[in-house]
């Protein structure tokens, strides 16, 4: 074998590495964020919850309802649907009748607002919405009671600009859910609690993202972010631009994951992949360093299934292996088996590769180009 190759297996070993550290320094940041005791809301403001629906998942009747179920005084929830025979209507009609403290409003409005039908949907119901203090969160999220203190406890502090929750995934049915959760509970909830400890604070979830109205207004309100795929993280952007913080909530929220074949689930993934990709290119191409076993598997190929690089890569998936285990007992998660969690690396490893390559994505049937800003533009699937 040439000594290009052989350098090439010692490279990516030494990757391989580094991505064991990075892995293991997740766990222990999981389990400290898992068991760090929530801070009681000092002050407790009326919020309004913009709920931007489409369609009707399996359990989305549950997940609204945990939202209305809150040990909060006072707050209004806005749902919003941009077809009058959107399925939604119907789960949002199964909810209970206001509450004390409560206000419950349906906007169904058409009118479109750029190319981000998630955000047109949002400037719809804007003029219903209340308070000060606001919440848009996701239609697939099930939450406690505390869910409202969590994201208002934050706001003592008057550098906090946004508010925003991390997520653990729960598969609704069949192995494309599953895969789809492991995603989020060993790839992206570890990935965010790295990048805050290493200082980058700059993350902004969809599933909850809190603002004040004066600062979304400052900001050129929510009309700004009409052509972005990355709404949460230009909602994020928006608050630091005027020199204020992004905080996390103390307790995340689930994610009822849906992913009906695997052909759904990659739309998915590539989608997310491409629009952190268009937001810090950079920082998206070095997240290789989050997966040893395939960077070692990789060093097995190029050293020719040599001693050493076969040592590395069974020491990538011990570890591997290890720090998934301490996660699901941190997060409370039934442990997963071991063929699924393989099979949960490879694909990770392909989304990568692909979501690197380029800058097409599907979103709700229709294909779309990120560009290099972060703005939507539409390719085919009619005018936006």
């Amino acid at each position: 074998m040439s000594t290009l190759w052989q350098g090439l297996s010692l490279l990516l070993l030494a990757l391989a590495a580094a991505g064991c550290l990075f892995q293991g320094a997740a766990a222990l940041l999981v389990r400290r964020f898992a068991a760090a005791a929530p801070k009681p809301a000092t002050a407790r403001p009326p919020i309004s919850v913009m709920k931007p629906l489409c369609g009707a998942e399996e359990g989305m009747a549950e997940n609204l309802a945990s939202c209305l179920r809150q040990d909060y005084p006072a707050f209004q929830m806005v749902f919003g649907v941009a077809d009058p025979a959107d399925p939604a209507l119907a789960e949002v009609a199964r909810l209970p009748a206001d509450q004390p403290g409560q206000e419950l409003v349906t906007i169904i409005e058409p009118k479109r607002h750029g190319r981000n039908l998630k955000v047109g949907n949002l400037l719809n119901m804007w003029p219903q919405v209340r308070h000060d203090l606001i919440a848009i969160a996701d239609s697939d999220i099930r939450v406690g009671p505390h869910y409202l203190d969590d994201v208002a406890a934050p706001f003592a502090d008057p550098e906090v600009g946004v508010v925003t929750c991390l997520y653990v995934g729960r598969p609704v049915g069949g192995i494309w859910s599953a895969l789809g959760a492991l995603g989020i509970n060993h790839g992206f909830l570890p990935s965010a609690l790295v990048a805050r400890a290493l200082g980058r604070k700059d993350g902004c979830f969809g599933a909850t993202m809190a603002i004040r109205r004066a600062t979304l207004e400052q900001g050129g309100g929510l009309a700004a972010l009409s052509d972005m795929l990355a709404d949460d993280w230009a909602l994020g952007e928006m608050a630091r631009k005027q020199g204020l913080g992004i905080a996390l909530a103390a307790r995340p929220v689930d994610i009822m994951v849906h992913e009906a074949d695997l052909k759904t689930l990659l739309a998915h993934e590539i989608r997310w992949g491409r629009t952190i990709a268009a937001v810090d290119r950079p920082s998206y191409l070095a997240s290789v360093i989050t997966q040893p076993v395939a960077l070692a598997a990789l060093a097995v190929v190029a050293g020719g299934a040599g001693a050493l690089p076969l040592a590395g890569l069974g020491i990538a998936a011990l570890c591997r292996i290890a720090v998934v285990r301490a996660e699901e007992k941190a997060l409370m998660l039934e442990p997963v088996g071991l063929g699924l969690l393989a099979l949960r690396e490879i694909l990770s490893f392909i989304v990568y590769v692909v979501a690197s390559c380029g800058r097409s994505v599907v979103w709700r049937g229709r294909r779309f180009i990120v560009r290099r800003d972060g703005t939507l533009e539409l390719v085919e699937g009619g005018t936006p």
